[in-house]
């Protein structure tokens, strides 16, 4: 039973750093400023993904407080990208 689930967890793995691989394109070759803001967000949010499935395979709880810490710079980095699109100012 726990192999099986070793098994997803590496499958889920490989899914999502294809799906991030897909998403840095979108951000490299996306056809505006609001298209590369919306790929850099989905980049974000499947990192952390991707650490809380190293969490969940390794058996590592640091990964979490990793994963929560780069969840609320991923927020803080998107509104900042956001209201500099929006105002074209940062302050």
């Amino acid at each position: 039973m726990e192999s099986i689930l070793i098994v997803v967890l590496h499958a889920a793995l490989v899914i999502h750093i294809v799906m991030i691989a897909i998403a840095v394109w979108r951000v490299w070759r996306g056809e505006d400023v609001i298209d590369r803001l919306i790929a850099t967000d989905l980049v974000t949010t499947l990192m952390l993904a991707v650490v809380i499935l190293v969490a969940l395979i390794l058996r590592d709880s640091i990964y979490i407080d990793v994963a929560l810490g780069l969840a609320a710079l991923g927020f803080i980095g998107t509104l900042a990208l956001a209201k500099y699109v929006a105002d074209e100012q940062m302050f």
